[in-house]
């Protein structure tokens, strides 16, 4: 499972940060963050909530942009152990610089830097995809979409929303989803995961998302499963992520009962270090409770080659190393 060729489209950067990274950093910085790890050293919370929390928490000690420089860094190499050769990281202008346009810019480029790096050691392809945070409120979403819509090309090509999923509803957040769709960008947004499968179909109604981040919860509407498959709309599932904040144990996920519905599924990890997963895991988990077979994984990773937010010589090139 692990030399299998995978792409993942769903994953936070601040989400992927080791533990072992973040204390370093916190210590660099005489910054104590010591009430957010475990006794083992992992990261601590009990439930969605607190999980949120401990994730700001831990994400302001990466203050600079050579700090998330490091951080791209490190996160592309240790994909590239799990045989990603694709990846597609949720970036916030909220966390990078405030949502000041400038100061985004610099983040962007350290960042750009560092994935260009990591690839000339191996590590997969990357593309951002700018998101805005649900419970900051729609008008940070504005500013947030602003900067994506300025900062839109060859490595930001996608924008989309995380966050509590209980704050507000997905139409609040229409204006940010157009500015994004009048720049070119590609849309994505979290949705079926807490907000049951009425905020899929908002999301797809309300923001015109070509994807949807989890949205598992869709299997508890038949209507809405069978407009996910006759539209193609993509999800990005996560499995351990679901397992670890008791949405749906691992053998009681529905990602196969949608495959077989015929919706586009993918796989990825969310916020793997939190979540005690990678991408290896996600594989092993899958075949041994789900009955996947290899045919079954290079399918899903087609899908996400297809879906991804990238050039076409790019896809193309992907489609080819995973049949290879």
């Amino acid at each position: 499972m692990k030399d299998l060729p995978k792409i993942e489209l769903h994953l936070h950067i601040e989400g992927a940060a080791p533990p072992s990274f973040v204390r370093d950093l916190a210590s660099e910085k005489n910054h104590d963050l010591s009430g957010i790890f475990a006794e083992d050293g992992s990261y601590r919370y009990d439930g969605f909530l607190e999980f949120l929390s401990v994730y700001e928490e831990a994400t302001s000690v990466l203050k600079t942009p050579e700090d998330y420089a490091r951080l791209t860094h490190e996160v592309l190499l240790r994909q590239a152990e799990h045989g990603v050769i694709y990846t597609e990281m949720f970036l916030s202008p909220d966390f990078c610089g405030g949502r000041d346009i400038e100061a985004w810019r610099e983040y962007l480029y350290a960042m750009c830097e560092a994935a260009e790096a990591a690839k000339c050691e191996g590590a997969p392809e990357m593309r951002g995809i700018v998101t805005c945070i649900r419970h900051f409120g729609p008008d940070k979403a504005r500013e947030t979409a602003i900067c994506a819509a300025e900062t839109a090309g060859d490595f930001i090509t996608g924008f989309g929303m995380g966050g509590d999923e209980g704050k507000g509803r997905q139409g609040d957040f229409a204006w940010a989803f157009d500015c994004a769709r009048e720049a070119g960008l590609r849309l994505t947004t979290h949705a079926g995961e807490w907000g049951g499968p009425g905020s899929v179909r908002d999301a797809l109604d309300d923001l015109k998302v070509e994807r949807i981040g989890h949205g598992v919860r869709a299997i508890e509407d038949p209507a809405l499963v069978e407009r996910l498959a006759r539209e193609g709309i993509v999800l990005e599932v996560c499995p351990g992520s679901n397992a670890a904040l008791g949405l749906y144990q691992w053998q009681a996920n529905p990602i196969e009962k949608l495959r077989a519905a015929g919706v586009p599924v993918t796989i990825s990890t969310d916020d793997p270090p939190f979540f005690h997963t990678t991408m290896t895991h996600e594989y092993e988990q899958i075949a041994r409770l789900h009955g996947w077979d290899e045919d079954a994984f290079r399918e899903a990773a087609r899908v996400a080659a297809r879906a991804a937010f990238c050039d076409e010589t790019t896809r193309q090139a992907l489609l080819e190393r995973i049949d290879a």
